[in-house]
């Protein structure tokens, strides 16, 4: 309608027709929830294959791809859509003020043999319906899980259960690992120990790695199994684990057991001890 090429200045022609001179310069710009919109379809993307990458990284790997977007843009779409980096969110390891904490035992200890310290710790698992908490028994000289328990509550008894039937199958350890959780420190969880002459080993406080072979077995459970499964409900969940704890201790190998199965390690040494006492 306004021709820059006509005689008739810019401003002449606005007046003629009646609008402002300003309408002829405006320019339509993107707005927010547009420029949002596209940003969260790129961030999308990358959420998709990497759910476990965090803001930062996620708007590093944009920009590297030539995404113009700030950390904190990514931050404040992420936040705004309710897209989150998958990782441990409940704090499970609170002690009770009023429970007995111990010391840590296993600082600098060579473990040479099964039965010389099991660990245990507690996660959660996410259900559409609500979480559902794993603990586990582990046995630290082969990665073995002995045992493992769920509940949908954090109250001590399916851990003293799980113990109990773990000490029937497999004997007792010379060492029990845990963190202070208030599972752990309770009297009932205790007194299991202590009835059965077992040291009593807790991590320090805020120190994840004084359990790091537990610690690794839950991302390793977690990213080879329960994300890639997406189980709807419990009955699911416990065919599920039953089927990767079968894997995980007769097929899976470890490169730091030398590419055997934790069963192996567990049951090797069994074996040979057994055959050194018969000669």
């Amino acid at each position: 309608m306004i021709d820059r090429k006509e005689e008739l200045s810019v401003s002449r022609q606005c007046q003629l027709l009646n609008i402002a001179r300003s309408s002829f310069y405006y320019r339509k710009i993107e707005s927010d929830d547009d420029q949002d919109i596209y940003l969260l379809k790129k961030i999308t993307e990358v959420w998709n294959r990497y759910p476990f990458m965090g803001y930062r990284k996620i708007a590093l790997g944009l920009w590297k791809g030539g995404v113009p977007i700030t950390s904190k843009q990514t931050r404040r779409i992420m936040h705004r859509f309710g897209l989150l980096a998958i990782m441990p969110k409940h704090n499970l390891s609170k002690a009770a003020k009023m429970n007995a904490v111990y010391p840590y035992l296993l600082r600098g200890k060579v473990i040479r043999h099964p039965n010389q310290v099991w660990a245990s710790d507690i996660t959660y698992l996410k259900l559409p319906q609500g979480h559902i908490y794993l603990a586990i028994i582990m046995d630290i000289y082969s990665r073995k899980v002995l045992g493992y328990r769920i509940s949908n509550t954090l109250d001590a008894r399916f851990c003293v259960d799980l113990l109990e039937d773990t000490i029937e199958r497999y004997g007792e350890p010379a060492i029990f690992n845990t963190d202070q959780g208030c599972q752990f420190t309770s009297e009932s969880f205790l007194s299991v120990l202590k009835e059965h002459a077992i040291e009593i080993s807790m991590d320090g406080k805020g120190r994840a790695l004084d359990n790091i072979f537990v610690e690794r077995f839950w991302r390793t459970l977690k990213y080879e199994d329960i994300y890639i499964r997406s189980y709807e409900n419990v009955e699911e969940l416990k065919q599920g684990l039953k089927r990767y704890f079968t894997f995980y201790n007769t097929e899976r190998f470890h490169q730091s057991l030398d590419y055997r199965t934790p069963e192996e390690m567990y049951d090797s040494f069994q074996e040979s001890t057994g055959s050194l006492a018969a000669a």
